[in-house]
């Protein structure tokens, strides 16, 4: 398959910039990935489609606010930093704008002291090794100092920080949120639980690498990023126990849907693990665990909407997003979701 085979026309005024409240009203497809068939619901209504013994999978990770703004010790010239992956307590990976004002031996300096950071390596990618050094954990800084890393396509500020996050996030380690789980509510999740739904958890911590886009045209020829993971063993058991008793595992978000998928091939089953993940799913992929998945709307020609295409159908999908743009659902990260069983 072609990469463009995934393109579709989206009105810039139908991505969202700002999250609707409360979280549960947003609108929500739902597919019927074996006929296609599409019904427009809302998110508050998906107890309506979850039967007792079903499991819903969700992906814990914590967002860092991990974008952060220094000045260049002796010029005070401001260089934006963001957090991409931690090598040591305080060593981290980091994309640095500009560049190249954050050269080897550079020192920076955060919120008047509170943090320091200097510049000790760049790696093939041009991303700068940084080594901080802060009294408080740095945890605890990027807490005082750091902004929510809100994808590209967002403009509008973010008002509230936990609006980026799931009332279930406790994991801290993502560079971007796993945005299909933003639609619930802890009341809502009482709601699911009440029906006999069981909730277990995974953590993918997601990487910037989910906004890079598909710059091949053969989508064969791509090359995932590599994110961590981890299935705990109470989430395997329940797992397994809801397919020996013929219900459903439903991933919500492509995050654990890419979680589950890996250990089951990489295991051959779903037992506790924890460890990289660079999986590619793309139509022709065979789903070992997934019976549903909730997921957000997503960008065109992405690795995720390729992703939902294995699970749903292309056809179906494609259609999907049509209808769509067609009924002005809001699309990307604060934008509405899709059900597909």
């Amino acid at each position: 398959m072609k990469t463009s085979d995934f393109y579709y026309d989206l009105p810039e005024e139908l991505i969202a910039q700002t999250p609707v409240e409360p979280r549960d009203s947003s609108r929500m497809l739902v597919m019927d990935r074996k006929t296609g068939a599409l019904e427009h619901r809302h998110f508050y209504d998906i107890t309506d489609y979850l039967n007792e013994g079903d499991c819903l999978i969700v992906n814990d990770s914590r967002v860092l606010p991990a974008r952060i703004f220094g000045t260049k010790e002796g010029t005070g010239a401001q260089v934006e930093f963001l957090l991409l992956r931690q090598i040591e307590n305080k060593r981290w990976e980091t994309l640095t704008k500009p560049g190249k004002k954050a050269k080897i031996g550079t020192k920076f300096i955060f919120g008047d002291g509170l943090m320091t950071a200097v510049v000790t390596d760049v790696t093939d990618e041009g991303n700068r090794i940084v080594d901080f050094e802060c009294e408080d954990s740095i945890y605890e800084v990027l807490d005082k100092l750091g902004q929510m890393p809100l994808p590209p396509y967002i403009h509008e500020k973010l008002k509230d920080k936990e609006r980026y996050q799931t009332v279930y996030s406790r994991e801290l380690g993502s560079a971007a949120a796993p945005t299909a789980g933003l639609h619930f509510t802890k009341e809502l999740m009482e709601k699911v639980r009440a029906k006999g739904v069981n909730i277990g958890y995974v953590t993918l911590h997601v990487g910037l690498g989910t906004f890079r886009p598909v710059k091949v045209d053969d989508v064969t020829k791509h090359h995932m990023h590599s994110e961590h993971y981890e299935i705990p063993e109470e989430t395997a058991r329940l797992i397994n126990e809801t397919k020996r008793n013929g219900k459903r595992v439903i991933a919500v978000g492509t995050t654990s849907c890419r979680t589950l998928e890996s250990v089951a091939k990489k295991e051959g089953c779903v037992c506790p693990s924890e460890g990289w993940t660079d999986i590619f799913i793309y139509p022709g992929f065979e789903f070992r665990v997934l019976d549903g998945l909730i997921t957000n709307f997503h960008l065109p020609e992405s690795t995720l909407i390729m992703l939902v295409s294995a699970f749903a159908g292309f056809d179906n999908v494609m259609n999907a997003y049509k209808t769509a743009v067609e009924e002005r659902y809001r699309f990307f990260s604060f934008g509405d979701c899709t059900l597909i069983l």
